[in-house]
């Protein structure tokens, strides 16, 4: 550049332009040269450093250049805001702007705007409220009270903000503004509200920013509500913005999430260009949904087309591996990340932590989390779940005790993870602590730790707790609270309660039950055979369009079998399109209920010609199907089968099943052979069945050698006893049969009472 005529003025420019091609290296040499010059104290060359330092994220540099400058005017102050608020010092944003009152300079409406994203990273509602007032004695244009909509939105405070964007609109409220409300209500979770502002402005008239139509579209996907999602794609569509990538990539989220898959794979492979974010959306809400397999489809097709899959992708992809156990498949996408992954980020380790734990292989999952030089707190949750669902939930307890000694501090999902601990540990006591940590800690005011706290009580038993919570609940009730209680309902035994709670919530909160409030009161309509509510409901689903959803589907199948309806459970089984290994076993269940073992035997032969993964669960009930058919030699097969063919360990349910269906057809010696040879020690399930056979053949001897194995494994338990006296009776040995009941008179045992509907 020597012996250039350049001056200040064409240094501004030269610097504008390494700025936007973020030309660093070059920005630097210019700065040299600048500093050769003399000019870095120049008011227009300094602010034009500053931004570019900014900019490209050298703050260091930038708060060096604008600490020399001698005559800072209000635009070299505004950058250096802008640049600190934006970046990674937001609170120093916020401190300059009182260093610029004090130095005699007046912020203007530039410099409220740029300080608004320091004060919102901030969550400082104290410094929202200041920056309200000082603008509001002012008169301000449209953008900063669209600033200001967003500023509280991100502080919490989205009453604010209504209050702020309703006064906007009566006056000169722009698309800016509905967008910025939509999305603060969106990230506030209020999706109600969210699709209220969308039903305003189509009321109006008012033509949809693509940012509007995206928070609708994603509050619709919240609410699982498809009717309503096809209402904004509609829309999209007469704006002509449906085909936009950033239009249509949510589109294929929402009906996925809402069951529709061929809907979402229509408009999947319709779009013209599928990037990363596409495909990225698509496998995500696809493994969030359930639909593991069909993800799996899609990643395959992916790495087909030569397309090297990013962190995201894998991070997405590697849930379903868990969910269907595919630990070599998981083992080859870990292989991948170390060998293509420049940076192996803390998601992708999460998620293979997370994998590698829902298969069981806890020592690997440990080896990735040991050696992880940062921890966050979704990674201890990882582990925490981990623990607590697939392996050892005590371990999940001493997990949480080490995550409190760690530097990191529990957060809200850290909570609900515990809780979850509480409840399958059935631990009253320690979930009452929790609760106590948690009032403590003011998590209470959570919504989902509040949520998880009565589902933690419902499962502990303790149903008055559960109820108490729910009945004061402060925050808005929306269906998943509702959920939770129909499940503790449920699980309790209150069949009648559960349905009563489904029909109150209905009237009460105007909600409409999404597919897990439909999943959750079906068992009740089960359990008390109560058809004609069932059929409701199954009408309900039908107008809803749950019935492309395989959970809704499963439970329809089980809820008619036990109605009665068999015939029903095949209709719902033959129009589910994406059948899983719960669709099947619910058939075959179905099936063994009305004692049609053949058809049982016939489904779960079909169940392995299509591939599909047959578990313990589908063992155990076609072995009850056979069992109420009659069906020994096909049971023996299904049995031996189990370890020799599907490499699957019998336990003691599969053992008493086998023992009662050999004890009834009279098979006492291949019975008690059986027994003999388990690797498992028998307890009171597999020696119950056999007393049961005893009983129908009036075996007394037998009896009397089964009797004294439960006296020694259920010495408090008086229903052997009652039941060795009635065999006693049904052969004519009348002194005998007192002999048993004298027995549990001398021990303090009772018979609970009988009792009849009759």
């Amino acid at each position: 550049m020597n012996g250039l005529g350049l001056d200040k003025y064409t240094f501004t420019f030269v610097l504008k332009s390494c700025t936007a091609a973020l030309e660093y290296e070059k920005g630097v040499l210019i700065h040299k040269e600048i500093v050769d010059r003399g000019f870095e104290c120049d008011s227009y060359i300094g602010t034009g450093l500053v931004d570019m330092y900014c900019k490209m994220g050298d703050l260091r540099l930038a708060k060096e250049v604008f600490d020399k400058m001698r005559n800072k005017d209000v635009v070299t102050w505004n950058t250096m805001i802008a640049g600190l608020s934006q970046g990674s010092q937001p609170e120093e944003g916020l401190s300059l702007v009182k260093s610029m009152q004090l130095c005699g300079l007046q912020p203007d409406f530039v410099t409220f705007l740029n300080v608004m994203p320091a004060v919102s990273k901030m969550m400082d509602i104290d410094s929202c409220k200041a920056i309200h007032g000082f603008v509001v004695r002012r008169s301000v244009g449209v953008s900063v009270c669209n600033g200001l909509i967003d500023m509280y939105s991100k502080c919490g405070s989205v009453g604010i903000a209504r209050l702020i964007f309703d006064r906007l609109c009566g006056r000169d409220g722009d698309d800016i503004s509905w967008e910025t409300m939509m999305a603060g209500y969106m990230n506030n979770g209020c999706f109600n509200n969210v699709l209220e502002l969308f039903d305003k402005m189509k009321i109006m008239g008012l033509k949809m920013s693509k940012v509007s139509i995206v928070s609708a579209i994603l509050a619709a996907t919240e609410m699982r509500d498809l009717e309503k999602g096809k209402e904004i794609h509609n829309c999209a569509i007469k704006q002509g913005v449906d085909f936009k990538i950033e239009i249509a990539t949510p589109l294929v989220t929402l009906y996925a999430k809402c069951g529709d898959l061929e809907k979402a794979e229509e408009l999947f492979w319709g779009l013209k260009e599928r990037d990363f974010i596409s495909w990225s959306a698509i496998l995500a809400a696809f493994v969030q949904s359930g639909y593991h397999n069909e993800a799996l489809s899609l990643f395959r097709y992916m790495v087909t087309k030569n397309l090297k899959p990013n962190s995201v992708i894998l991070t997405n992809i590697l849930p379903a591996c868990a969910e269907l156990s595919l630990l070599r498949l998981g083992q080859s996408i870990h292989c991948y990340c170390i060998k293509n992954l420049h940076t192996f980020d803390i998601s992708t380790q999460t998620a293979l932590i997370s994998m590698y734990g829902k298969c069981g292989i806890f020592t690997l999952a440990m080896i990735i989390f040991n050696k992880m030089p940062y921890k966050d707190v979704v990674t201890w949750n990882a582990l925490l779940n981990v623990h607590a669902q697939f392996g050892d939930p005590h371990s999940a307890v001493k997990m949480f005790q080490k995550l409190k000694k760690a530097d990191t501090r529990p957060d809200e999902r850290t909570m609900v993870s515990i809780l979850l601990v509480c409840a399958i540990l059935n631990d009253l006591f320690q979930g009452s602590c929790m609760h106590g940590e948690i009032v403590k800690h003011g998590f209470e005011f959570d919504s989902h730790v509040y949520i998880a706290l009565i589902d933690m009580y419902a499962k502990c038993g303790k149903l008055s707790s559960a109820e108490f919570l729910f009945n004061r609940i402060e925050f808005k009730k929306d269906q998943v609270p509702w959920n939770v209680i129909i499940s503790g309902y449920v699980q309790n035994g209150h069949a009648t309660k559960a349905i009563s709670a489904f029909n109150r919530m209905k009237m009460e909160e105007l909600f409409v039950p999404n597919f897990v409030t439909i999943v959750s009161v079906l068992p009740a309509v089960a359990h008390l055979s109560a058809l004609r509510e069932g059929m409701i409901i199954h009408g309900f689903i039908l107008k809803m369009g749950f019935h492309s959803n395989t959970l809704v589907g499963n439970s329809l199948i089980d809820m008619y079998a036990k109605c009665g309806r068999l015939e029903y459970s095949e209709n719902v089984f033959d129009e589910i399109c994406y059948k899983d290994t719960v669709t099947w076993n619910a058939m075959i269940t179905g099936y063994a209920i009305h004692g049609q073992g053949y058809h049982a035997i016939e489904i779960l032969s079909l169940m392995q010609e299509q591939n599909y993964r047959v578990d313990s669960t589908s063992f155990l009930n076609i072995l009850s199907a056979c069992r109420h058919a009659g069906l020994v030699e096909e049971g023996r097969k299904i049995f031996k089968s189990m370890s020799e063919i599907h490499d699957l360990e019998p336990d003691m349910e599969h053992y008493a099943c086998l023992v009662d269906l050999l004890g009834h057809a009279g098979l006492f010696d291949e019975a008690l052979d059986l027994i003999k040879k388990m690797t498992l020690e028998p307890d009171g399930g597999v020696w119950g069945a056999l007393l049961s056979a005893c009983q129908m053949h009036s075996n007394v001897k037998l009896a009397e050698v089964v009797l004294d194995h439960l006296v020694k494994l259920e010495p408090e338990n008086p229903t052997h006893f009652v039941v060795l006296s009635s065999i006693y009776a049904q052969s004519g040995r009348w002194l005998e049969a007192g002999h048993p009941r004298f027995e549990m008179n001398e021990t303090g045992l009772k018979k609970s009472p009988g009792c009849s509907w009759v």
